[in-house]
């Protein structure tokens, strides 16, 4: 049997930017990626935070009055601790959600990390090794790679967790893509016809050869 690769990309919103100054989550999403496929598999709860949302309310829309009988995290971690133990995560700018997921455990008597039963990737830090000097937000890798995000008029957990794992299996290599574009070509390359007029031009048909500077720059790129 084949080892399946499961990832599991997560996003929180919250009330604030600072754990430390009492700021708490109010959303938590996750999407499942079975062996590069996104699945319908996903964990998405609200959350009580036991304080005023205050101005975050601008960035998702999040009301205080909607929160208001939704459960308190120590209600949900069991839950999410499940659905991710032992998977890698994706994660974009990780610290940032990872320092509120182990905040949220360590307020309910936890002392268990995330990092401690997961992997993590951070998709900002790979989005920086891969293109230095770009912008990296999920605005900016939405557009590099022709991710859709008209539905996303404000943050949201879920919505944000599902645009990132488009955005992930862009960024390392996209292969469900590029899996549906190979079996084209290869219906292309096996066609006679196509193979016929190859042999019958192969004395005029000009190969071009890298020069020095080319084969450099080649080898350079994969070290």
């Amino acid at each position: 049997m084949p080892i399946m690769e499961r990832l599991i990309v997560l996003d929180t919103e919250t009330t604030g930017i600072r754990p430390e100054e009492g700021h708490r989550i109010i959303e938590v999403g996750a999407v499942e990626i079975l062996n590069r496929e996104i699945t319908s598999t996903e964990f998405h709860k609200y959350v009580q935070p036991n304080r005023p949302v205050g101005d975050s309310v601008n960035i998702h829309g999040i009301t205080d009055k909607f929160l208001i009988n939704k459960p308190q995290f120590d209600k949900i971690s069991n839950d999410l601790l499940s659905f991710i133990e032992g998977t890698t995560l994706v994660i974009h700018n990780a610290p940032f959600d990872l320092g509120f997921l182990n905040n949220e455990l360590k307020i309910n008597g936890n002392n268990k990390k995330v990092e401690d039963i997961c992997q993590v990737i951070d998709t900002l830090e790979l989005s920086k090794k891969q293109r230095p000097g770009t912008m990296h937000n999920l605005d900016a890798l939405c557009r590099r790679f022709g991710v859709d995000t008209s539905a996303r008029t404000r943050h949201g957990a879920l919505l944000d967790a599902q645009i990132l794992s488009q955005v992930y299996l862009a960024m390392t290599g996209g292969q469900s893509i590029l899996f549906h574009e190979s079996s084209d070509i290869e219906s292309q390359i096996s066609d006679p016809v196509l193979i016929k007029k190859n042999i019958d031009n192969k004395d005029n048909i000009k190969v071009i050869y890298a020069n020095k500077q080319e084969v450099d720059l080649h080898n350079n790129y994969f070290k």
